[in-house]
């Protein structure tokens, strides 16, 4: 990324998700003012529709102001029941449906797709345990407990994964070089 101050904009499906984001990227540097989040409206409707339909509008705000705005877009979309090479094909498949290129490699649009959910991550940073990423892991109360699950994610996107790690967190960690 260039010199210039970043900012970042985060699409995402739920409050869980924001949290999640907000918090590993400003661990990765970003200013919290430097974030905007688009988040799903609460009860609006299905959080991965949302996602999907503001994705299009994201992209071209990016690539326009990309000659005078270093911008960062995370898109936090939960595969739910599709593989993450599925989920990205169908969010490539939508740029193309609207009339956009798909991103190519130096762009800074990432995405970070949790097999079944968020929450599967977060099971996983939180016990150390390998996790099945079909299964349906709880919630947490409060969404802001899992900040230091995130803080250990972000060093270990750094120095490496665990080998047991779920695939879609190691994807996660190769997209984030888009981001940074």
């Amino acid at each position: 990324m260039s010199k210039r101050r970043a900012r970042m904009i985060i699409l995402c499906e739920d409050q869980q998700q924001e949290v999640f984001a907000r918090y590993f990227f400003m661990n990765r540097g970003f200013e919290p003012r430097d974030i905007r989040v688009n988040r799903c409206p609460k009860g609006r409707q299905a959080g991965e529709q949302y996602v999907r339909e503001q994705f299009p509008m994201e992209v071209q705000t990016c690539r326009s102001k990309s000659a005078y705005q270093a911008l960062v877009l995370a898109v936090i979309i939960d595969a739910d029941n599709y593989s993450v090479a599925d989920r990205v094909h169908q969010l490539e498949t939508i740029l193309v449906d609207h009339s956009l290129q798909r991103r190519s490699v130096d762009e800074h649009i990432a995405l970070f797709i949790p097999r079944r959910n968020i929450e599967t991550w977060i099971h996983y940073l939180k016990s150390g345990d390998p996790v099945d990423e079909d299964t349906n892991y709880p919630k947490l109360a409060n969404p802001g407990d899992c900040k230091p699950y995130v803080r250990q994610l972000s060093d270990s996107c750094r120095s490496g994964l665990r080998e047991d790690a779920p695939p879609s967190l190691v994807y996660a960690c190769e997209e984030l070089q888009r981001a940074i």
